[in-house]
C-alpha cells in the first residue's frame, strides 16, 4: 500500500482525556468531534458514570466523558462516578471495580468507554478503518507497574472495535505530528504530560512524503498533572478534613493514620469511598478526634460525593497559576468551603520534588540516546501541564527558549497516531508487547 493512502485512526487513550483522529485520504488526519452537553468537542474525559436502571441491560445504565459527569452532577446520590480508570490497568493490585452489584474488570470498563465513544463521534466512528493505532505510556503509572498485564487488558479492552490494533509509544505521536511542521531532517525530544504519566523521547525525524522517525531513546515517570493535583489537595485541603490532627487513643493523642487520606491522591478511588464499612470507619474516628468537625469535614467530602467539585477547583487553580503568579482558590458546598489565595511560588514549593525527578527522567532519555543537550534540534512540549511554567523550566535550562516548542497541547498524540497508521511500514513504529522502552 503507497504511503499516505492507509485508512487510520488513532486513539490517544488518556488518563484524564481521550482524542480521536481520522485520516481523511489526503495524506491528513482530522479530529474526531464528539457530541456533549455543552456542545461538540475534540477532547473527551475519560470518564464513566453509572446507575442502576431496571430497563437497561443487567440492571446497570452507564454514560461516558461529559455526559458522564453531568450524569453525576444532577443525581450525585445514586450514581457511581469513575475517572483516571486508565491508571489501574498495569496494576497487579487491581481486579475488579464494584460498580452496585457488578463487579467489572478494567477491560469491561474500557470496552463500555469505547462503546461511547463510538456513540458521541457519530459517522466517523461508525464505519472503522482496517488500521487502527492505540497510544501507550513509555512507563504505565504504579510503583510496580506490570506492562504485560497491561497489553492483555488493553488487548482485550480493544478487541470491543473488530479490527487489529498497533501499539505506539504517545511521545512517538506526538514526534509524527511535529514533524510535519519541519523542513529538515533534525534530532528531537519529544516530552508528553498526560495525567498519569510523563514520558520522553528523543526521535531523528525526516519530513517529507516518506516521513520517517526513528525512535534513539526514551524514558517516562509515572509523575504528571493528575500528581499536581494531589499536591494542591494535600496542601490546600486536606489539612481541613482532618490531616496533620490527632484523635484519642485510650489515654494518648495520636497522630490521625495518613492512610485515611490516601484515597484522595486519586479520584477514581475516592468515587469509590462512598461504601459503608469506610463511612462508619470515619464515624468511629470522628468520635476520637480531638478536632471531631475536620472529619465531620472529610465524611461530608465522601457521604455528599463532593469530590468531583473539589478536584474541578483544584484544576482550574492550577490551570490559573499557568499563567498568574497568585490565583483564588474557591469551594462552595452546603458542607465545606474554602476561600485561599495561592502564589505560584507556593504550588512550585509544594510540586519541587515532583520536578527534580521529572528533570532526572529527561537527563534518562538522553542518556538511552547517547545524546547531550547540544545534540538536540528542537523540544516539542505537549500535554496539559507542559503549560506550567515551573515544567517548561526543565527544559528552557536544559535546551534554551528557542528550541522549545509546543501546540495541540491535548490534541497532537492522536494526531500523530492516525498519521503513522498511514505507513506502509506501520510494524516498525509498533511498541513491543509488555515493553517499557
Amino acid at each position: 500500500m503507497p504511503a499516505g493512502t492507509a485508512s487510520a485512526i488513532g486513539i490517544d487513550f488518556g488518563t484524564t482525556n481521550s482524542v480521536i483522529a481520522r485520516t481523511n485520504g489526503e495524506g491528513m488526519a482530522d479530529l474526531v468531534s464528539f457530541a456533549a452537553p455543552d456542545g461538540p468537542t475534540s477532547v473527551f474525559r475519560s470518564a464513566l458514570c453509572f446507575w442502576q436502571d431496571e430497563d437497561a441491560r443487567g440492571g446497570l445504565a452507564h454514560a461516558a466523558g461529559p455526559w458522564a459527569i453531568a450524569e453525576f452532577l444532577e443525581y450525585p446520590q445514586g450514581s457511581r462516578f469513575l475517572q483516571s480508570f486508565k491508571s489501574v490497568a498495569a496494576n497487579p493490585n487491581f481486579e475488579q471495580a464494584s460498580v452496585f452489584e457488578a463487579r467489572l474488570r478494567f477491560e469491561e470498563l474500557g470496552q463500555v468507554f469505547l462503546s461511547h465513544l463510538r456513540t458521541h463521534g457519530g459517522d466517523a466512528l461508525t464505519a472503522l478503518p482496517e488500521r487502527i493505532v492505540v497510544g501507550r505510556p513509555v512507563r504505565y503509572v504504579g510503583a510496580r507497574p506490570d506492562p504485560m498485564l497491561a497489553r492483555t487488558r488493553y488487548d482485550a479492552m480493544f478487541e470491543a472495535l473488530g479490527r487489529p490494533v498497533h501499539y505506539v509509544y504517545e511521545p512517538l505521536g506526538a514526534a509524527y505530528s511535529f514533524a510535519s511542521r519541519l523542513s529538515a531532517p533534525a534530532t528531537l525530544l519529544v516530552a508528553d504530560f498526560g495525567g498519569g504519566t510523563s514520558d520522553f523521547s528523543i526521535v531523528r525525524v525526516t519530513p517529507g512524503a516518506a516521513q520517517r522517525c526513528v525512535p534513539l531513546g526514551a524514558a517516562g515517570i509515572g509523575i504528571a498533572g493528575d500528581r499536581f493535583d494531589h499536591r494542591i489537595m494535600d496542601h490546600l485541603v486536606l489539612p481541613l478534613l482532618g490531616k496533620g490532627g490527632r484523635y484519642r487513643s485510650f489515654d494518648k493523642a495520636l497522630e490521625i493514620p495518613a492512610g485515611h487520606f490516601a484515597d484522595f491522591g486519586d479520584w477514581s478511588r475516592l468515587a469509590l469511598m462512598r461504601n459503608r464499612k469506610t463511612l462508619d470507619e470515619l464515624a468511629r474516628l470522628k468520635r476520637a478526634a480531638l478536632d471531631p468537625a475536620a472529619i465531620g469535614r472529610m465524611i461530608a467530602v465522601v457521604e455528599h460525593e463532593l469530590g468531583h467539585s473539589l478536584y474541578e477547583a483544584v484544576g482550574k487553580l492550577k490551570r490559573t497559576l499557568s499563567t498568574e503568579s497568585h490565583a483564588a482558590f474557591n469551594f462552595e458546598s452546603a458542607d465545606l468551603t474554602i476561600n485561599a489565595e495561592v502564589a505560584r511560588a507556593d504550588f512550585e514549593c509544594w510540586i519541587a520534588a515532583d520536578l527534580a525527578r521529572i528533570a532526572q527522567t529527561v537527563d534518562e532519555a538522553l542518556a538511552a540516546a547517547r545524546l547531550n543537550h547540544g545534540d538536540i534540534d528542537h523540544v516539542f512540549l505537549t500535554g496539559g501541564s507542559s503549560l506550567i511554567p515551573a515544567v517548561r523550566r526543565i527544559f528552557d535550562e536544559r535546551f534554551g527558549e528557542a528550541r522549545l516548542a509546543g501546540g495541540g497541547e491535548l490534541t497532537s498524540i492522536a494526531h500523530g497516531l492516525a498519521l503513522i497508521g498511514q505507513a506502509p511500514d506501520i510494524a516498525d513504529w509498533t511498541a513491543p508487547e509488555g515493553s517499557r522502552a
